[in-house]
């Protein structure tokens, strides 16, 4: 089953991000960029979480958060506040309205993801697998260990997160700029080549044997498709 996140956001560009890395790690996405009408959308189909952005036309998020928690069928929905608002009053009360975390913008896209994903954890363990397997290839998330036909791989904690990456959409091509953003995060500064220096890494990690990771000429990487189904 796949997992369905709701996004409430009426800033496009932050909106489009989100979506495109949550898609990337396997969820469905729908996206709402006012607070009333996320609230006549949430009467009719109730998602496993919702990415609520504090100020919203319409119905703000807070208001939208304290009515979603008031009613049987959504009291229980996760709910993880995105603000601008970083003061320690401000975290107070978007916690004590009913939001189950608070990310204070600009955020880190891996460690939305990490959020996200335990929170899910948390509320729908079936829907967040901990280890993921690619052909040969079996990342386990919680351990953060990697074996290839059985035998344990030694990567760094980027080659790890690389992989990762690459996993959660098999035979999608990545542009440089896009595995930066989904492995290192909008707020880290460096330069596009030092995604074929991992990549060459997560290469020699892998160890012998066919090369899963797929050069795109002109385009970027991908998990190579047919290598998934290798028995």
């Amino acid at each position: 089953m796949t997992p369905r996140v709701m996004i409430v956001e009426d800033e496009e560009p932050l909106s489009l991000m989100l979506r495109y890395n949550l898609e990337a790690e396997g969820y469905q996405v729908d996206t709402v960029e006012r607070g009333d009408d996320a609230e006549t959308r949430l009467r009719e189909n109730v998602p496993d979480l919702l990415l609520l952005d504090w100020m919203l036309p319409g119905v703000s998020g807070i208001e939208l958060c304290r009515r979603l928690r008031t009613r049987e069928q959504t009291r229980a929905l996760p709910i993880i506040m995105l603000t601008a608002r970083g003061e320690e009053q401000e975290r107070i009360r978007g916690l004590a309205t009913g939001a189950d975390d608070y990310v204070v913008k600009p955020f880190s896209v891996p460690e939305l993801m990490a959020r996200v994903r335990a929170i899910l954890r948390r509320s729908r363990p079936e829907l967040i697998a901990s280890v993921l397997r690619a052909g040969e290839i079996e990342l386990d998330r919680e351990t953060h260990r990697v074996r290839r036909r059985g035998r344990e791989l030694h990567l760094g904690p980027t080659e790890f997160r690389l992989l990762e990456f690459f996993m959660q959409a098999p035979g999608r091509v990545f542009s440089r700029a896009q595995l930066l953003d989904g492995v290192w995060g909008r707020d880290v500064y460096v330069d596009e080549r030092t995604v074929d220096v991992h990549v060459g890494r997560l290469r020699k990690a892998l160890g012998p044997g066919r090369d899963p990771i797929r050069t795109v000429r002109g385009s970027g990487y991908s998990l190579d498709e047919a290598f998934t189904g290798v028995a």
